[in-house]
């Protein structure tokens, strides 16, 4: 079973940058999908990256350019580097991986391993 420990959370200015680290354990193989997701209080859990299995990335249209995720030490860490960092993106951040396919949250439906969550706030 996947174990996933993040991170780097904080609290920052707008403008500023954070760097997230997402370290995993108990993979089987190599055809994981990670992804980072954050939460705003009351609203839903949504994807903000995505590595895909192939190395392929996708981010959310709102951090484009200015997110990056990337994975390291053998695949075992996974990072989301945020710079210019505003306010709206200010919630609980989850790295996740699933095997085989990419993962998603919807209506409170969540498969895949996930972390326990590091807090973001930025302040205007």
């Amino acid at each position: 079973q996947v174990q996933l420990v993040e991170s780097g959370g904080g609290s920052v200015q707008a403008g500023g940058s954070l760097r997230l680290s997402c370290v995993g354990s108990g993979y089987t193989g190599n055809n994981y999908h990670k992804a980072w997701f954050r939460q705003a209080p009351g609203k839903e859990r949504e994807m903000v990256a995505l590595l895909d299995s192939g190395g392929s990335t996708r981010y959310a249209d709102s951090v484009k350019g200015r997110f990056t995720i990337s994975q390291g030490n053998g695949g075992n860490t996974l990072t989301l580097q945020m710079n210019n960092l505003k306010p709206e993106d200010t919630g609980m951040y989850f790295c996740v991986a699933r095997k085989g396919v990419p993962p998603y949250c919807r209506s409170g439906y969540c498969p895949g391993s996930w972390g326990q969550g590091t807090q973001v706030n930025v302040s205007a």
